[in-house]
């Protein structure tokens, strides 16, 4: 069975770094597989996904050699449990808020005794590429569980969050958590409120033993917070590198 790298890199401290597909385009997903990134996610909770397409991105990431992970609409154990049995090697929930959330995140990606995920289903072995057995018994040592920290409530429930066992990376969703922030009138947090609140996550992750994550489409940000003490590294997704790079070009040609 095939090991999960990116897992092992965060356990040991290092910088990982992945990128957002939003399109559910396959050609483009095989691309980036092969360009150097740790990991590709398959943003079902905000992309045009059906899960035959879902399961074809895992299937085509993972035979690159690249780890498939995939953020699900939300932390139901129904949506868990598809996502993985589909070959995905982690996954990505988004406002988790609360410990029951997160102990319920965690249940559903583990096989008993640990979990109450059931066992079923042939995609899972083939994107490991082992066989259905083997998958069972090894997958909860390679399963990535990444809760997303994306308000207010969630930083301050990080500690019982972060303890769950079972809970590899805490990743913060920015803008949600800068919109979370807002006052009733609508006005929008401080930054150095909202500095406070990454360096609380960031800290808080470390106490208790896991990985901070954090989204940026710029380098140079990315770069400081992995300074910070962020060590799996979204850096963009795909539709955002395209028009980023195409309205380069196009300044570029007309002078503007």
């Amino acid at each position: 069975m095939r090991v999960n790298q990116v897992k092992r890199k965060l356990q040991r401290g290092e910088v990982s770094y992945g990128l957002w597909l939003t399109a559910g385009e396959l050609h483009t997903a095989r691309a980036l597989a092969r360009c150097g990134l740790d990991w590709l996610v398959v943003d079902i909770e905000h992309g045009p996904f059906d899960w035959s397409r879902a399961a074809t991105l895992f299937a085509a990431i993972a035979d690159a050699g690249c780890v498939p992970l995939t953020r699900v609409p939300c932390g139901s154990h129904d949506q868990i449990k598809r996502a993985l049995d589909c070959g995905a090697w982690g996954i990505v929930v988004p406002m988790v808020d609360t410990v029951e959330q997160a102990r319920s995140v965690v249940a559903a990606a583990k096989y008993p005794p640990v979990g109450d995920r059931s066992l079923g289903g042939a995609l899972h072995a083939l994107s490991f590429d082992t066989t259905a057995n083997e998958y069972y018994e090894r997958a909860d040592d390679e399963i990535l569980v990444v809760v997303q920290t994306e308000s207010p409530t969630g930083v301050e429930n990080a500690d019982e969050i972060y303890r769950v066992p079972g809970v590899d990376v805490a990743f913060v969703g920015p803008r949600d958590l800068q919109a979370q922030m807002r006052t009733a009138d609508g006005t929008e947090p401080s930054k150095e409120a909202f500095e406070a609140m990454l360096q609380q996550v960031v800290d808080t992750a470390a106490a208790a033993g896991i990985t901070a994550g954090f989204l940026s489409m710029d380098p140079q940000v990315a770069r400081q917070r992995t300074e910070q003490g962020f060590r799996m590294m979204g850096v963009g997704n795909d539709v955002s590198l395209a028009l980023t790079q195409a309205r380069s070009i196009l300044e570029t040609l007309r002078g503007d």
